[in-house]
């Protein structure tokens, strides 16, 4: 019997909100990496898991990467994935219009 799709929202501390979907994996967390390089601008990996170890094992990978990519600073984040029937609203931004 095949798996019902559903939707995975993860909220990060900063109110970042990361929806994944529609999906039948039995993902449970969400992590991210937010670096800062050696000329100031940010570089942001992220990932989903499918258990808290899973995730936490990617801290590992992130010290290595701050290692040999020459970052000055990161954060490493995990929130946890919470489940949804439905898809999230669409956001939409108006560009103002300078005349």
């Amino acid at each position: 019997m095949a798996r019902r799709k559903r939707y995975l929202t993860a909220t990060m501390a900063d109110g970042y909100v990361k929806t994944i979907g529609p999906t039948a994996d039995p993902l449970t967390h969400y992590w991210r990496i937010v670096a800062v390089l050696e000329n100031g601008k940010t570089e942001v990996f992220w990932g989903h898991s499918r258990s808290l170890a899973e995730a936490k094992k990617k801290r590992g990978a992130a010290e290595d990467g701050a290692r040999m990519r020459g970052w000055k600073s990161y954060a490493f984040e995990i929130a946890e994935l919470v489940e949804t029937e439905t898809a999230p609203k669409a956001v939409r931004f108006e560009r103002s219009r300078e005349t």
